[in-house]
């Protein structure tokens, strides 16, 4: 029996967002009656921006998506996603590499919990290249960014590399 409302949640750390990000949040938007875009809050990780800072960007970007929401969570995402009621968990694919790993992860959330679906999202060619890691080297080398992030993540991006100082070291993940 299908859900009446098909909610998807689509995770990440979104540090942060970029286009390719955004490409899938519009088209996951047409797909499913409710996306969540959630940060995963993961305290192994040294983010450049705090997860209220990302938050407030992801609030900022899809505001136009009526039926996209932003939230965050820490733990198992399979345990999140059926907190929220969420069936699908939306995930985008770059690379062949990406692949791999998105398949190895969805067998284990399978497992977990057999009644939440892994939907896998070709990235838009304009899109393939971009990552979160790579638009913070290029613009901690004083790199041009424009069109690889939304144009108001660049300004904040711009804000906090210009406080660091030029050519600072960038936070590898």
């Amino acid at each position: 029996m299908k859900p009446a409302t098909v909610i998807a949640i689509y995770p990440g750390s979104f540090d942060p967002i970029t286009n390719g990000h955004l490409d899938l949040i519009e088209r996951g938007s047409k797909l499913f009656h409710r996306l969540i875009v959630s940060i995963l809050r993961n305290d192994k990780k040294e983010p450049l921006f705090s997860v209220e800072e990302r938050l407030e960007m992801l609030r900022e970007v899809v505001a136009v998506y009526p039926n996209v929401e932003v939230d965050h969570f820490a733990g198992l995402l399979v345990d999140y996603a059926a907190e929220r009621g969420a069936t699908v968990l939306l995930r985008g694919i770059r690379a062949i590499s990406d692949y791999e790993k998105e398949l190895q992860m969805a067998l284990m959330n399978r497992r977990l919990r057999p009644e939440i679906e892994t939907v896998c999202m070709m990235s838009g060619e304009a899109y393939s290249f971009i990552s979160s890691r790579l638009v913070k080297e290029v613009i901690g080398l004083g790199g041009n960014i424009s069109g690889l992030v939304p144009p108001s993540v660049e300004v904040r991006l711009r804000k906090r590399f210009n406080a660091a100082g030029a050519g600072s070291r960038v936070h590898s993940k």
